[in-house]
């Protein structure tokens, strides 16, 4: 007896130390240019930290870069400190995330956007455009003009992606649609200028558009204000934007950062982390329409079913929505 309860008893301390271990975690996430409250991506991520924080107890600490030249050094800093896992929110960090995490390999990273192929590291990457796909059909239902636009931030490949899934769902609900289209910049700059997003939404209503989608991170403020102001319609990006201007904000294309910082954090917390590349579409609950209080009243049924149908013919499918970035071309 003695012996079994002496066995017991280690049997019992491991299992104890192992779920010490597990919860013994530091994690950190570094944000891209626009800062946490872009109300958009990088507020996404921030989302999803604080709620995983709400949930466990488990504090996090969190950098706002200001220039690129601070991606290496805050990925750096947090990794000295022992900070794991670190969450870099942009394709801009890829290069400093496979710099940092080859130097410090037993610290566990994640970076959105962008796939670094290393053992430590955890790429998560988005279907963007199956979400822009629905929320195009959406623009294209609604528009009484048949003249939609898109605003996008910085002119990249995964922009153009959004553009082209929204352009493909544009088409689908109706053929003859005229799609306006412009980028705010080439720089980094392009996410955190609300005045040119503003300028550009504006430039397309001018030209007939009524409904206008951004993909343009804190510049995307100043697209949705632009349609308010104008009495069209704007559609939001990666959080749920319906509410910065109810009654004028059509929806909002959901990328569901928050979901992946906080599954990251979870994993890693229950000694569940795994590297590689994690690619989120509709299927995974990765990408969706957002549809709530603030716009339940310019949805009628037939858009519902119109974009529920499509939802579902895309996870089966029936519907193939051609992805910009395998080939650097849209169909469109």
């Amino acid at each position: 007896m003695k012996k079994f309860l002496t066995i017991s008893a280690a049997i019992a301390g491991v299992a104890f130390s192992a779920s010490a271990m597990a919860a013994d975690i530091k994690p950190a996430v570094v944000y891209d240019l626009g800062g946490k409250f872009d109300k958009s991506f990088n507020e996404a991520a921030h989302t999803g930290a604080e709620k995983f924080t709400t949930d466990t107890g488990v504090a996090y600490r969190d950098f706002e870069i200001q220039n690129d030249s601070q991606r290496e050094q805050a990925l750096r800093n947090f990794a000295k400190r022992g900070q794991s896992p670190i969450i870099a929110i942009g394709f801009s960090q890829a290069n400093a995330v496979e710099k940092v995490a080859k130097e410090f390999p037993d610290i566990q990273f994640g970076i959105v956007d962008m796939v670094v192929d290393l053992p430590n590291v955890r790429s998560i990457v988005f279907k963007e455009d199956e979400g822009s796909y629905l929320v195009g059909l959406l623009a294209g239902m609604a528009s009484k003009t048949g003249k939609v636009g898109f605003v996008g931030g910085m002119d990249i490949p995964l922009i153009r992606k959004f553009a082209c899934g929204y352009k493909q769902g544009v088409k689908a609900a109706n053929a003859d649609a005229e799609i306006f289209e412009n980028m705010i910049g080439t720089t980094g700059a392009a996410w955190n200028d609300p005045v040119k997003g503003g300028e550009l939404a504006m430039s397309q209503f001018d030209r007939g558009a009524d409904v206008v989608y951004h993909a343009a991170g804190g510049s995307g403020i100043g697209v949705l204000q632009a349609a308010a102001d104008a009495g069209k319609y704007g559609i939001g990006v990666d959080s749920n934007q319906n509410a910065l201007h109810p009654g004028s904000v059509l929806t909002s294309m959901l990328k569901r950062v928050d979901n992946a910082v906080y599954k990251a954090f979870e994993d890693s917390k229950n000694d569940a982390w795994t590297s590689g590349v994690q690619v989120l579409g509709l299927a995974e609950g990765g990408v969706d329409w957002a549809l709530d209080e603030n716009n339940e009243k310019l949805i009628t049924p037939d858009m519902k079913a119109a974009a529920d149908k499509a939802k579902a013919d895309i996870i089966s499918g029936t519907i193939k929505v051609h992805d910009y970035m395998s080939d650097s071309s849209c169909p469109l």
